[in-house]
């Protein structure tokens, strides 16, 4: 997401649920972005071979807000102990607070 906030024009990022994926595609265009989440039988599989699930449109900041809230739900909610005993990885919490200080800077640009 701090890619998408920083100016990416395309990235994407996939959650593996064994043996299903789910592949999110963001694609930004100025201050909107296109969302596709794909289900792949294989986390190896071509885009053209998953079945899309959901696709949207948001603007950049009503998207980063969402991502930071979930991210802090899910923070307060298990902690970072619990995150790690759900999921077998550290919290990305340095990861998370990177986004915050993106998402700040895109809100409230330096002026020249």
């Amino acid at each position: 997401m701090a890619r998408v906030v920083a100016g990416t024009t395309e990235t994407r990022v996939q959650f593996e649920a064994e043996p299903t994926a789910y592949r999110w595609i963001f694609y930004r265009e100025g201050e909107d972005v296109w969302i596709r989440v794909l289900e792949l039988r294989d986390s190896s599989d071509h885009d053209d071979r998953g079945t899309e699930i959901w696709s949207s449109q948001l603007g950049i900041d009503q998207l980063a807000r969402a991502v930071i809230r979930c991210f802090d739900e899910v923070a307060q909610t298990h902690g970072e102990s619990g995150y790690r005993g759900k999921w077998g990885e550290h919290f990305p919490g340095a990861e998370l607070e990177a986004l915050r200080r993106l998402w700040r800077t895109h809100q409230h640009p330096q002026e020249p």
